[in-house]
Protein backbone atom coordinates (compact mmCIF):
# COMPACT_ATOMS: atom_id res chain seq x y z
CA UNK A 1 0.00 0.00 0.00
CA UNK A 2 1.21 3.31 -1.01
CA UNK A 3 1.23 5.65 2.10
CA UNK A 4 -1.45 8.39 0.58
CA UNK A 5 -3.60 5.34 -0.05
CA UNK A 6 -3.04 5.05 3.38
CA UNK A 7 -3.71 8.17 4.48
CA UNK A 8 -6.98 8.08 1.94
CA UNK A 9 -8.22 5.05 3.45
CA UNK A 10 -7.69 5.68 7.21
CA UNK A 11 -11.06 7.09 9.08
CA UNK A 12 -12.47 6.64 12.64
CA UNK A 13 -14.51 3.49 12.48
CA UNK A 14 -17.08 3.08 15.36
CA UNK A 15 -18.17 -0.22 14.51
CA UNK A 16 -16.13 -3.47 14.52
CA UNK A 17 -16.31 -7.07 13.68
CA UNK A 18 -15.51 -9.36 16.75
CA UNK A 19 -12.47 -11.18 14.84
CA UNK A 20 -9.33 -11.36 16.67
CA UNK A 21 -6.07 -9.41 16.49
CA UNK A 22 -2.83 -11.17 15.56
CA UNK A 23 -0.92 -10.19 18.16
CA UNK A 24 2.26 -10.16 16.04
CA UNK A 25 0.82 -7.63 13.67
CA UNK A 26 0.19 -5.40 16.67
CA UNK A 27 3.50 -5.85 17.75
CA UNK A 28 5.34 -5.10 14.56
CA UNK A 29 2.93 -2.00 13.64
CA UNK A 30 4.56 -0.53 16.94
CA UNK A 31 8.54 -1.71 16.19
CA UNK A 32 7.56 0.01 13.14
CA UNK A 33 6.20 3.21 14.72
CA UNK A 34 8.94 3.56 16.33
CA UNK A 35 10.21 5.18 13.92
CA UNK A 36 8.10 8.19 13.98
CA UNK A 37 9.81 11.60 14.22
CA UNK A 38 10.54 12.46 17.74
CA UNK A 39 12.50 15.65 18.43
CA UNK A 40 15.82 14.90 20.07
CA UNK A 41 14.98 11.58 20.01
CA UNK A 42 12.87 11.45 23.48
CA UNK A 43 10.31 8.87 22.28
CA UNK A 44 7.81 9.86 25.08
CA UNK A 45 5.59 7.39 23.66
CA UNK A 46 4.17 4.66 26.14
CA UNK A 47 1.66 1.94 25.00
CA UNK A 48 -0.54 -0.68 26.50
CA UNK A 49 -2.54 -3.29 24.74
CA UNK A 50 -5.13 -4.36 26.11
CA UNK A 51 -7.17 -7.95 24.34
CA UNK A 52 -9.03 -10.96 25.17
CA UNK A 53 -9.86 -12.02 28.74
CA UNK A 54 -8.37 -8.28 29.78
CA UNK A 55 -10.40 -6.31 27.54
CA UNK A 56 -13.74 -8.19 28.24
CA UNK A 57 -12.80 -7.04 32.19
CA UNK A 58 -12.44 -4.06 31.19
CA UNK A 59 -15.56 -3.26 29.15
CA UNK A 60 -17.42 -4.83 31.71
CA UNK A 61 -15.75 -2.13 34.62
CA UNK A 62 -16.98 0.74 32.09
CA UNK A 63 -20.22 -0.34 31.65
CA UNK A 64 -20.55 -0.14 35.25
CA UNK A 65 -18.34 3.01 35.92
CA UNK A 66 -20.79 5.01 33.25
CA UNK A 67 -23.36 4.51 35.78
CA UNK A 68 -22.21 6.96 38.50
CA UNK A 69 -20.90 9.79 36.10
CA UNK A 70 -17.19 11.01 34.94
CA UNK A 71 -14.00 11.41 36.64
CA UNK A 72 -12.04 15.03 36.55
CA UNK A 73 -10.03 14.78 33.51
CA UNK A 74 -6.91 14.67 32.37
CA UNK A 75 -6.71 17.34 30.17
CA UNK A 76 -9.60 19.16 28.36
CA UNK A 77 -10.68 17.64 25.49
CA UNK A 78 -11.72 20.83 23.45
CA UNK A 79 -10.82 24.65 24.37
CA UNK A 80 -14.10 25.67 26.67
CA UNK A 81 -15.37 28.50 23.57
CA UNK A 82 -13.99 27.26 20.26
CA UNK A 83 -12.93 29.88 17.66
CA UNK A 84 -14.10 29.22 14.00
CA UNK A 85 -13.90 27.52 12.14
CA UNK A 86 -12.89 24.64 14.51
CA UNK A 87 -16.03 24.98 16.07
CA UNK A 88 -18.17 24.66 12.74
CA UNK A 89 -16.33 21.53 11.98
CA UNK A 90 -16.70 19.87 15.15
CA UNK A 91 -20.76 20.76 14.74
CA UNK A 92 -20.66 19.71 11.13
CA UNK A 93 -19.10 16.13 11.96
CA UNK A 94 -21.51 15.30 14.97
CA UNK A 95 -24.70 16.33 12.83
CA UNK A 96 -22.90 13.90 10.07
CA UNK A 97 -22.57 10.84 12.44
CA UNK A 98 -25.67 11.12 14.26
CA UNK A 99 -27.77 11.83 10.89
CA UNK A 100 -26.05 8.52 9.50
CA UNK A 101 -26.93 6.66 12.89
CA UNK A 102 -30.77 8.34 12.43
CA UNK A 103 -30.77 9.62 15.49
CA UNK A 104 -32.40 13.68 15.85
CA UNK A 105 -30.63 15.93 17.44
CA UNK A 106 -33.45 16.51 19.88
CA UNK A 107 -33.15 12.77 21.13
CA UNK A 108 -30.33 13.73 23.70
CA UNK A 109 -31.00 10.43 25.37
CA UNK A 110 -30.51 8.69 22.24
CA UNK A 111 -27.20 10.37 21.42
CA UNK A 112 -25.96 9.51 24.89
CA UNK A 113 -26.68 6.28 24.91
CA UNK A 114 -24.59 5.63 21.47
CA UNK A 115 -22.17 7.67 22.79
CA UNK A 116 -21.32 5.38 25.70
CA UNK A 117 -20.38 2.80 22.95
CA UNK A 118 -16.67 4.80 22.83
CA UNK A 119 -16.28 2.55 26.24
CA UNK A 120 -17.03 -0.52 24.69
CA UNK A 121 -14.10 0.41 21.90
CA UNK A 122 -17.66 0.01 19.57
CA UNK A 123 -17.18 -3.52 19.87
CA UNK A 124 -13.84 -4.08 18.58
CA UNK A 125 -11.28 -6.93 19.84
CA UNK A 126 -8.13 -5.01 20.52
CA UNK A 127 -7.41 -1.80 22.44
CA UNK A 128 -4.25 0.70 22.96
CA UNK A 129 -3.79 3.61 25.29
CA UNK A 130 -1.10 5.69 25.24
CA UNK A 131 0.58 7.87 27.93
CA UNK A 132 3.06 10.35 28.43
CA UNK A 133 5.45 11.46 31.29
CA UNK A 134 3.99 14.23 33.10
CA UNK A 135 7.31 16.79 32.79
CA UNK A 136 7.13 16.80 28.79
CA UNK A 137 5.72 19.65 27.23
CA UNK A 138 3.99 20.43 24.00
CA UNK A 139 6.78 19.28 21.50
CA UNK A 140 6.94 15.89 23.12
CA UNK A 141 3.16 15.70 22.69
CA UNK A 142 3.51 17.01 19.12
CA UNK A 143 5.60 13.58 19.13
CA UNK A 144 3.08 11.59 20.29
CA UNK A 145 0.54 12.67 17.86
CA UNK A 146 2.94 11.85 15.17
CA UNK A 147 3.37 8.05 16.71
CA UNK A 148 -0.40 7.48 17.04
CA UNK A 149 -0.48 8.92 13.38
CA UNK A 150 2.11 6.08 12.29
CA UNK A 151 0.35 3.65 14.09
CA UNK A 152 -2.71 4.05 12.29
CA UNK A 153 -1.42 4.37 8.92
CA UNK A 154 0.37 0.83 9.01
CA UNK A 155 -2.70 -0.51 10.59
CA UNK A 156 -4.10 0.58 7.06
CA UNK A 157 -1.34 -1.11 5.81
CA UNK A 158 -1.85 -4.81 7.57
CA UNK A 159 -5.85 -4.28 6.82
CA UNK A 160 -7.21 -2.81 9.99
CA UNK A 161 -9.09 -0.03 11.17
CA UNK A 162 -8.81 1.76 14.02
CA UNK A 163 -10.41 5.16 15.79
CA UNK A 164 -8.31 7.13 18.28
CA UNK A 165 -10.29 8.02 21.15
CA UNK A 166 -9.77 10.81 23.65
CA UNK A 167 -12.96 10.44 25.57
CA UNK A 168 -10.50 8.40 28.21
CA UNK A 169 -9.32 10.88 29.15
CA UNK A 170 -12.58 11.58 31.25
CA UNK A 171 -11.68 8.28 33.20
CA UNK A 172 -8.23 8.74 34.04
CA UNK A 173 -8.92 6.90 37.22
CA UNK A 174 -10.07 4.19 36.22
CA UNK A 175 -8.07 3.44 33.41
CA UNK A 176 -4.96 4.26 35.26
CA UNK A 177 -6.44 1.59 38.19
CA UNK A 178 -6.56 -1.14 35.45
CA UNK A 179 -3.43 -0.32 33.36
CA UNK A 180 -1.48 0.33 36.60
CA UNK A 181 -0.05 3.58 35.83
CA UNK A 182 2.46 4.79 37.72
CA UNK A 183 1.40 8.33 38.77
CA UNK A 184 4.00 10.42 36.88
CA UNK A 185 2.43 9.35 33.44
CA UNK A 186 -0.32 10.89 32.18
CA UNK A 187 -3.10 9.42 29.43
CA UNK A 188 -3.34 10.92 26.59
CA UNK A 189 -6.53 8.24 24.43
CA UNK A 190 -7.29 4.94 23.44
CA UNK A 191 -7.72 3.54 20.70
CA UNK A 192 -10.09 1.01 19.15
CA UNK A 193 -8.46 -1.30 16.73
CA UNK A 194 -10.09 -4.10 14.45
CA UNK A 195 -11.54 -4.51 10.98
CA UNK A 196 -14.54 -2.40 10.22
CA UNK A 197 -18.46 -3.83 10.25
CA UNK A 198 -19.39 -2.59 6.97
CA UNK A 199 -23.02 -3.25 7.93
CA UNK A 200 -22.64 -0.75 10.56
CA UNK A 201 -24.15 2.52 9.60
CA UNK A 202 -21.74 4.20 11.78
CA UNK A 203 -18.50 3.39 9.32
CA UNK A 204 -21.11 5.32 6.20
CA UNK A 205 -19.54 8.53 8.01
CA UNK A 206 -16.36 10.22 6.25
CA UNK A 207 -15.57 13.31 7.82
CA UNK A 208 -15.64 16.30 5.59
CA UNK A 209 -12.07 18.41 5.69
CA UNK A 210 -11.36 21.88 4.56
CA UNK A 211 -9.87 22.85 1.11
CA UNK A 212 -6.17 23.27 1.03
CA UNK A 213 -6.91 26.95 0.43
CA UNK A 214 -8.65 27.26 3.45
CA UNK A 215 -5.85 26.31 5.71
CA UNK A 216 -2.45 27.02 3.45
CA UNK A 217 -1.18 30.17 2.17
CA UNK A 218 1.73 29.88 -0.77
CA UNK A 219 4.64 31.86 -1.49
CA UNK A 220 7.11 31.63 -3.67
CA UNK A 221 5.48 28.97 -5.32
Amino acid sequence: MRVSEAVASRRSVRGFLPDPVDGAVIRRVLERAARSPSGGNLQPWRVDVVAGEPLAALKAIMRDRLKSGSETPEYAIYPPNLPEPQRTHRFQVGEDLYGALGIPRDDKAGRAAWFAHNFQFFGAPLALFTSIDRTLGPPQWSDLGMFLQTVMLLLQEEGLDSCAQECWAVYPETIRTFLGLPPERMLFCGMAIGVADPADPANTLRARRAAVDDFASFRGI
